[in-house]
This record gives C-alpha cells, sequence and structure tokens, in this order.
C-alpha cells in the first residue's frame, strides 16, 4: 500500500553521528527544502539498522512514517542510499506497520522496569555460569528449567537478526508469530525453540537470580539482575517503516529463508 501524505511531503532529515551519515545529511538537505521534526509529515532516516531502531524508540507514540536510507553496515530495515529522486521515492513508497513487544523486567531487588523491542527480547547470563530458566506460555509452564547461555523472544522484523545469529527460525511478516529460540542450550540439549502465536505472553522466571544473575535486554534497553521477565506484543502501538516497492521489507524477509 503506498504511503499517503501531502505532495511534495514535509520532510525531516534525522542522521547518525557517522561522517558518512553526517556527510549525507549535509548534501540532503542541501537539494531538498526540509522542516524541523515538529513540521514533519515523514521522516528520512540517514544511518544504520541500530540508528533507525533508535530513532524509533525516542519517536514512541508518534504514528508520522519513517523513510530509511542505509548510511551504516547491514542496513536490513533501510533503503538503498540513493540522492536522486527522493520526493518520488516517498510518493511511491510501500508502508510496513510494525508492532513492537513490551517487556516487565522485575529485579531481585525489587525494581520494576518497563520497556520497548521491535527487533526481540532477549535474556542473558551476566556471568561465567549459566542461566537457569522457567518459561511459561500464558501463564502454563512450557519449560521446567532451562540451563542455556539466553533465550530470545524475536518478532518477524527481528527474527533476521540476533535470533538468526543464534540459529533460530526466520518468520515471515505476516505470519503473527513470535521465535522463541534459545542461546547455546546445555539443557535440554536437543530443544531448538518454538514459534508462538503473537497473541500470548511469555513469563521467564530466573530460577537462581542472585548465584546466576540475568540481565534482560529490549533492543538496547537493558535491566540487569532480574527474576522475572514478562514479554508481550503491543497491538495498540504501531511504527510505519516506508519502502520502495523493489525494496519491501516482507519481501526481504522471505528470501532470507533461501540465501545460502
Amino acid at each position: 500500500m503506498p504511503a499517503r501524505f501531502s505532495n511534495p511531503p514535509k520532510v525531516a532529515f534525522l542522521a547518525s553521528r557517522a561522517d558518512n551519515a553526517q556527510d549525507a545529511l549535509q548534501r540532503l538537505q542541501a537539494r531538498y527544502p526540509h522542516v524541523a521534526p515538529s513540521e514533519a509529515d515523514v521522516f528520512v532516516v540517514l544511518g544504520g539498522d541500530g540508528f533507525l531502531l533508535e530513532t524509533l524508540h525516542e519517536l514512541s507514540g508518534d504514528r508520522r512514517p519513517i523513510y530509511g536510507m542505509n548510511q551504516g553496515t547491514v542496513g536490513f530495515l533501510l533503503n538503498t542510499y540513493r540522492e536522486e529522486a527522493l520526493v518520488e521515492r516517498l510518493m511511491g513508497a510501500v508502508h510496513v506497520s510494525l508492532h513492537p513487544l513490551i517487556m516487565t523486567a522485575e529485579t531481585y531487588q525489587g525494581g520494576q522496569f518497563t520497556a520497548e523491542a521491535i527487533n526481540e527480547v532477549s535474556l542473558l547470563r551476566e556471568t561465567r555460569q549459566a542461566a537457569h530458566l522457567k518459561i511459561s506460555v500464558d501463564g502454563v509452564v512450557r519449560m521446567q528449567e532451562l540451563i542455556c547461555d539466553g533465550v530470545i523472544l524475536a518478532t518477524p522484523a527481528g527474527s533476521t537478526a540476533y535470533n538468526l545469529s543464534a540459529h533460530g527460525p526466520i518468520v515471515p511478516m505476516r505470519a503473527r508469530l513470535l521465535a522463541l529460540t534459545p542461546i547455546s542450550a546445555f539443557r535440554p540439549r536437543r530443544w531448538r525453540g518454538a514459534l508462538l502465536p503473537d497473541t500470548v505472553e511469555v513469563s521467564f522466571e530466573v530460577l537462581q537470580p542472585v548465584k546466576r544473575p540475568v540481565s534482560a535486554v529490549a533492543d538496547s534497553t537493558e535491566v540487569r539482575d532480574v527474576r522475572k521477565v514478562t514479554v508481550r506484543a503491543d497491538f495498540d502501538t504501531s511504527y510505519t517503516l516506508l519502502f520502495d516497492p523493489d525494496h519491501q521489507l516482507e519481501e526481504r524477509i522471505f528470501q532470507e529463508q533461501f540465501d545460502y
């Protein structure tokens, strides 16, 4: 579905601190009319995947679309950088809506923290000792004890990131699934994870939180020394990313399953 805004759209440029992103920012601002972020119809983001995720988190609750151009390393969530015909690209772009995960983490000291994750929530051991985790889905214990370096719960958009590096499955955008993937599971050794409906609530209980401390990370937000972590999809919040028709996110994720 093509993006809809005024023609020409009111554009605000945002760039990471990397030299190449800052150089691109200056060239684009010299070439195209632009406005302050508060007045924009659309944000054009220059950087890598990390900066795009950082921008989405900073714009939490803002439903205006984001069109990213890669000035980073991988750029999976961004379009190819090109200075020509930017307005035409924006007008013809296809939108993708992303719903984040909401992580609620309780520490063994009694603190409680909430954070959003667009890619994944991961639990990671903090020391040389393996984590011992109990996993429940919608209140039903599904894994009494997972001994591991950690575990990941990934969205479809995040399934090709950390989840894929941990040998988790790639999830197509329209599958309405979450990927639950262990990191270096020791027991049960042969467990490779699970695919879960995106409507469930997943709870992780750290069985020995003092002796075997665990941190919880929602994208780049880390909470250390957790005792319990619950994760669910937030369907009341959505972020809109724009993609060139020949560079759609859904197709790129699908194609990843056939790359070797």
